[in-house]
């Protein structure tokens, strides 16, 4: 290990308050060091979404690019086609395991620093992740219900279009924020940075994240999940509380 990336390292908690995460290889390889501001966001009523700062260290120059995905799960695509002047669903395709959210962010241009191959190689970007239905079916058709499985991601800031700005403080130290939205789902995530020098990938590192509901909300989900018919009957409660607080506001207002 060369005695300026050590100095950077060593320069993590002090800069930014945590500790790095540090990737251990062989000597004669490419070093690559990381971590989040914080690895757990808490989800609670009042939530709108949350902002973490990625950091980290190289050995040497090169470019960076990040990917942040997860948790996994399963999404239905429907197609709609007009009957009588009604919109119908008339078709629909499950695609199993499919990242909730997927982001990326890097410091150039993605078709600048890595060709197609080691795109599809290292599986970056949406055009190249494993969005698979879980029936068979044509693969014309398992195309276009791919890419409006996109495109419905994007339209709900799930999936990115265009990834964010890596910034290099110096030639070793980066970092770059990293953007939940409020509808971005609770549970694990992986955060995966890799180092790309003469256009390929030459060293990967990943560190895990947690979205969890907290407070009320928590304890509200777990009684859906656990006791579906207390939290139906909470449900009835709550909304005849609030019909009855309007009803008693609009007389006042009368």
């Amino acid at each position: 290990m060369i005695e300026g990336f050590s100095l950077a390292a060593w320069m993590f908690p002090v800069l930014f308050g945590a500790q790095p995460a540090a990737v251990a290889v062989p000597p004669g390889h490419d070093e690559l060091v990381i971590d989040l501001s914080r690895h757990e966001v808490s989800v609670a009523l009042n939530y709108a979404g949350a902002e973490l700062v990625l950091f980290g260290a190289t050995e040497g120059a090169g470019d960076v690019v990040v990917e942040v995905r997860g948790p996994r799960r399963t999404e239905v695509v429907r197609r709609k086609e007009r009957v009588g002047g009604i919109w119908l669903n008339s078709e629909e395709v499950v695609f199993g395991n499919v990242p909730a959210f997927y982001a990326l962010a890097s410091s150039a241009p993605l078709d600048q620093i890595l060709p197609p191959e080691e795109l599809a190689q290292e599986r970056i970007g949406v055009d190249h992740l494993w969005l698979t239905p879980t029936e068979k079916i044509a693969d014309q058709e398992a195309n276009a219900f791919r890419a409006a499985l996109v495109r419905n991601k994007q339209r709900v800031n799930l999936f990115p279009a265009e990834p964010t700005e890596v910034k290099f403080l110096g030639n070793r130290l980066f970092r770059t924020d990293i953007h939940f939205p409020a509808n971005a789902s609770v549970g694990p995530y992986r955060v995966t940075v890799f180092l790309v020098k003469g256009g390929e990938v030459v060293r990967s590192a990943s560190t895990p994240l947690i979205l969890s509901r907290t407070g009320f909300e928590a304890r509200v989900f777990d009684l859906a999940h656990t006791n579906g018919l207390a939290y139906g009957l909470l449900a009835i409660a709550i909304a005849v509380v609030a019909g009855w607080l309007a009803s008693v506001f609009f007389r006042s207002k009368a």
